[in-house]
């Protein structure tokens, strides 16, 4: 457990022997009333609520971007006196889903007034639940869209060429040739199709560009001429199209309750055998038990996965053990230039919400 956890405990200890050694070694000149005055400005700080520092936490390197407007308590820290802490919390920042935002916890957070969450998606919130406490929440889209974007070009790469193979082979000590099965399909020239072309949907037709790619693709709304154009993509209004035509198939769409089980059966039945599907969005857009039918039936050529459902999945999955999947474990956003974007992100709409402003990225009820 980080020590940021325990800054109020650790202040309530030691608090009269860190101010005389604050006193003497770090402002020996200032009388003591400026001392007070810098020892309770951590106290005008609003409190926010985090799971953790470290682990499936909030990395090191970004606490001081959060500490900058907020005192922070982690989550098991919290909990071991939810009436005392309680009362003081304004904003939750949200990281990797936690803390959860249940009726639970939110009933113990009377000045609560924001859950800001770390990603665009948010299907793990009860967004009319929280709005009905009068709570605001907001979300980070646009910063994660470089490097999602990135991760789905580099899944499709990798499954490709077979990259990983190809590093498993060069590294094995009883490696003597290179087998004929690490040959794999050309990326360039071939064909593209975007199903959901957003804001990272369109970063990856942008990089797919440079591969000289054929590119389709598929949304609830057509974008410009001038998108389309400077993209050279082609819109298909019909979704089976694109799935007929194209030798990958990204997905790049919110989930919702209309596009759980996005694809499945029918829809891997449309794609041609030799084709790769490649998932950045949410394992449950994809019918996995379908998937595996069509991976092991020859029905689709391979399977690029950043998503699934549940993360991680069980240790006993087909999915684990099948020689055309290729599965990373939802790290699409994990650079550290992204991580500072979306945690300045999350700081801001949090700090609009405690302050009375108007939350740049608020996810509001349509």
């Amino acid at each position: 457990m980080s020590s940021l956890c325990y800054t109020r405990r650790v202040r309530n200890l030691w608090a009269p022997a860190l101010a005389s050694w604050v006193l003497k070694a770090t402002i020996p000149h200032k009388p003591v009333c400026q001392l007070k005055k810098v020892m309770t400005m951590a106290e005008d700080k609003p409190w926010a609520l985090i799971s953790e520092v470290g682990e499936q936490g909030f990395i090191e390197e970004v606490t001081d971007i959060i500490k900058q407007h907020f005192n922070i308590i982690c989550l098991r820290d919290f909990l071991q006196n939810p009436q005392q802490h309680g009362p003081k919390i304004q904003a939750i920042l949200m990281w990797n889903t936690f803390p959860a935002a249940e009726p639970s916890l939110l009933s113990s957070l009377p000045s609560l007034k924001v859950v800001a969450n770390g990603g665009v998606g948010i299907d793990h919130l009860d967004v009319p639940y929280i709005t009905s406490l009068g709570v605001k929440v907001a979300n980070t889209p646009g910063v994660v869209s470089v490097a999602t974007a990135d991760m789905a070009m580099g899944l499709l790469l990798a499954s490709a060429r077979k990259i990983v193979e190809g590093h498993q082979i060069a590294v094995d000590p009883k490696t003597t040739s290179i087998p004929q099965s690490l040959v794999g399909v050309e990326v360039t020239g071939s064909t593209l199709g975007i199903i959901g072309m957003g804001h990272i949907g369109y970063k990856i037709a942008q990089r797919s560009k440079g591969f000289d790619m054929k590119i389709l693709y598929h949304n609830r709304h057509r974008r410009s001429v001038e998108d389309e154009q400077s993209v050279g993509a082609s819109y298909c209004e019909n979704m089976d199209d694109l799935l007929r035509e194209a030798d990958f198939v990204v997905l790049v769409v919110n989930l919702s309750p209309e596009t759980k089980g996005l694809i499945s059966h029918r829809e891997l039945s449309l794609m041609k055998p030799t084709a790769t599907l490649v998932n950045v969005s949410r394992g449950l857009v994809v019918d996995q038990d379908a998937l595996v039918k069509a991976l092991q039936s020859g029905e689709i050529r391979a399977a690029a996965l950043d998503v699934t459902h549940p993360e991680p999945l069980p240790r006993d999955h087909p999915l684990l053990s099948l020689p055309n999947v290729l599965i990373t474990p939802h790290v699409g956003t994990y650079t550290y230039a992204t991580i500072k974007r979306t945690v300045q992100c999350m700081v801001d709409n949090a700090v609009a919400a405690v302050n009375g402003l108007p939350v740049p990225n608020e996810v509001k009820l349509k």
